[in-house]
């Protein structure tokens, strides 16, 4: 009985109180779980233009980010080809050619122009190399994963980091992640 009577001296005063001087409820804006990454050049599950691989001009297609969730520090970037042939396995001891790592970009990235690396550090990629190593499939058409990950964290990390040591800091500090998939054959 007392809450309702205080319920309704306290709607009563409101009701009494002008317009613009209640208080108003600002608007929350539900957190995002789910970010996109896309690219102007192609789509998913589409062919990447010879523009961006070894067959061409081997820079990096431009690619955009949107929806990283509001508690992101950092944002990870990684490119690879889980369809390398076994010679390519058993030379370099890998399963997955890395062809691209960034980790620490800001998580107010919203492109990565083409052929300019974005803000952040660069790791090292399967040729060793600290650059954007496109698409250059000896033998049939490939998959290229585009990978992007919103972390919570900063990766403590030196410039140089595998992509082993990338996923190994950012373990348990994924706040979402997406993914575009490009497709690529040498004719």
């Amino acid at each position: 009985m007392k809450m309702c009577a205080a319920l309704v001296i306290f709607l009563f005063i409101i009701g009494c109180v002008p317009p613009e001087q209640q208080i108003k409820a600002i608007p929350i804006q539900p957190e995002v779980t789910t970010m996109k990454l896309t690219s102007s050049v192609f789509q998913q599950n589409e062919k990447i233009p010879p523009k961006y691989t070894c067959d061409g001009q081997n820079i990096n297609p431009p690619l955009t980010i949107s929806d990283v969730p509001r508690g992101a520090k950092s944002l990870v970037l990684l490119m690879d080809d889980p369809d390398i042939p076994e010679i390519a396995k058993k030379n370099f001891g890998v399963q997955v050619w890395d062809h691209w790592i960034v980790f620490n970009m800001p998580p107010d990235t919203k492109e990565i122009s083409e052929g300019i690396a974005p803000l952040g550090m660069l790791g090292k990629n399967t040729r060793g190399n600290f650059t954007y190593g496109g698409p250059c499939p000896p033998d049939r058409e490939h998959r290229y994963f585009f990978k992007l990950y919103a972390s919570d964290i900063m990766l403590d990390l030196k410039a140089g980091a595998t992509k082993a040591e990338v996923e190994k800091a950012m373990s348990g500090h994924i706040l979402a992640q997406a993914e575009l998939m490009g497709r690529y054959e040498r004719k």
